[in-house]
C-alpha cells in the first residue's frame, strides 16, 4: 500500500517539475522608431531592437492602424544589388538579439501608410509572436539625422 501511495504522489508530482524546469521567454523592445516619411510616400520602414531571455521566439507577424499592412522583410546584398524580400518569420535566440536598422537586415514594411510619418509622430505596431501573446509597441518617428538610430557599428 506504501509503494502504491508513493506512486500516486511522484505521478502527480512529476507534470508539475517539468513546469518549473521551462524557461519561459522574457521579452525586452526597446529603439522602436520610424523615419519620417517624403511627400507621397506609401511605404515606411521601422525598426526596434528585441531581447529575449529564456526559450527562443518566432516573431510571425505585424499589424498597425498606421498602414493597411505590416511586413516582415530583410534587406541584404546579393552581388552589388541591395535587395528586399518578405520573410515568413523571424526566430530570436537568447544569444542573438535582433537589432532592426535602416541600411540593411530585418525590418517591418509598412504598406500602405494611411497618412504621411512626421518627425515626433508616434504609433503603434502589434507584434505577433508564435506561442505567445501580442505585444504592443508604440514606434516613435525620429528625425533623419538623430544618429542613436543608425545602424551600429560592426
Amino acid at each position: 500500500m506504501r509503494h502504491l501511495a508513493s506512486a500516486l504522489l511522484c505521478s502527480l508530482l512529476l507534470p508539475a517539475a517539468a513546469l518549473a524546469s521551462t524557461s519561459p521567454s522574457e521579452l525586452d523592445i526597446t529603439n522602436a522608431f520610424a523615419r519620417p516619411t517624403p511627400p507621397g510616400a506609401t511605404n515606411a520602414g521601422a525598426y526596434a531592437d528585441i531581447r529575449v531571455t529564456g526559450d527562443p521566439v518566432t516573431l510571425v507577424s505585424a499589424r498597425s492602424p498606421a498602414s493597411e499592412v505590416v511586413e516582415l522583410h530583410i534587406m541584404r546584398m546579393e552581388g552589388d544589388t541591395m535587395v528586399m524580400r518578405q520573410v515568413k518569420h523571424i526566430d530570436i535566440n537568447q544569444n542573438e538579439p535582433l537589432t532592426m536598422r535602416p541600411g540593411g537586415g530585418y525590418h517591418l514594411m509598412l504598406i500602405g501608410l494611411e497618412a504621411p510619418l512626421t518627425e515626433g509622430q508616434t504609433f503603434p505596431i502589434t507584434l505577433e509572436f508564435e506561442a505567445r501573446e501580442d505585444i504592443d509597441v508604440e514606434f516613435e518617428v525620429a528625425p533623419m539625422g538623430d544618429m542613436s538610430h543608425s545602424m551600429p557599428n560592426a
